[in-house]
């Protein structure tokens, strides 16, 4: 469920959304052009906020004023993945034993450092940058194009992972309100345009295209979205069956996520307001008059 593994990724803890997929530049038009044209078929429809303080504090935090809108679009990818994603899925599993499994990862893995090191220039990360070129050449070359994650395994350099909409977090720009894709699942408008930003930085996309051969994108897209519905297809399946409201389950997970993700697991600064959004943009330090404790 590429849709939802965007919230669940080993990109970070207990659930993977890693991250949302990096489609190829060509690919992703297709994509974000879909989804665009099933988004403009729903009816759209905003939560009325509640007059109960408590109710409408919690509304606030939950920052999902489209809920009616997302519950349609959700309920759509649980049918495309319940379809299509998941049996292809248990075929997959089933038919690779995990070491395969693995080398492919790593290779989808390795395509996507560059992107990850523009990433990290681009927010001012020179350490995390340059880890990200080490791990490149260590597993393109000894690592044989990335099948093998050596520059983890024998020199200790664990991933960077960057995206341009955690790029726009640490410019200030805010993340705008909760929003499921069509196919790609928990986002926000800030990291669905980042999204599309990091698809056309991607040096393999442009490759892809100027050498005509786009066929090798797509399935590298759809190789990707069924390797990440893999990882997650047990624990995904446990939150729907334990789940009162699997998408209130879903929607607090991805927040949870996203947020540690855009500080790379750092904890956000304290706010004075409880109810402040910690993804929403980077906490400014007090002025320098200000009171120490």
């Amino acid at each position: 469920m590429a849709f939802a593994d965007t919230c669940l990724s080993g990109q970070s803890s207990v659930i993977n959304p890693d991250g949302l997929v990096r489609i190829a530049a060509a690919t992703r038009g297709v994509v974000c052009r879909v989804a665009a044209l099933l988004l403009a078929a729903v009816p759209v429809g905003c939560a009325t906020p509640p007059s109960d303080p408590a109710a409408r504090a919690a509304y606030v935090q939950n920052n999902d004023p489209l809920e009616p809108l997302n519950r349609k679009t959700l309920a759509l990818n649980l049918f495309i993945d319940r379809i299509l994603l998941k049996p292809v899925t248990k075929v997959y599993i089933t038919v690779l034993p995990t070491d395969m499994r693995d080398a492919i990862r790593h290779v989808l893995d390795n395509m996507k450092e560059p992107v990850f090191f523009i990433n990290n220039v681009l927010q001012g990360e020179p350490k995390r940058a340059i880890i990200t070129v080490g791990r490149f050449t260590l597993n393109s070359t000894f690592g044989v194009a990335g099948v093998f994650d050596i520059a983890a395994k024998s020199w200790k350099l664990p991933q960077q992972k960057a995206d341009f909409g955690q790029t726009l977090f640490v410019w200030g720009l805010p993340n705008g309100p909760y929003l499921i894709l069509p196919l790609l699942g928990p986002s926000n408008p800030r990291d669905g345009a980042g999204m599309g930003i990091d698809a056309y930085i991607d040096p393999f996309s442009y490759l892809a295209t100027k050498e005509d051969i786009d066929g090798l994108q797509i399935g590298r897209f759809v190789l990707d979205g069924i390797d990440e519905r893999a990882q997650n297809i047990d624990t995904l399946d446990d939150l729907q069956k334990n789940s009162l409201d699997f998408y209130a389950a879903l929607r607090s997970l991805a927040q949870q996520h996203r947020n540690a993700e855009l500080r790379h697991g750092a904890a956000p600064a304290p706010s004075s307001n409880f109810y402040d959004d910690p993804s929403g943009s980077p906490a400014k330090p007090p002025a320098s008059g200000s009171a120490r404790p």
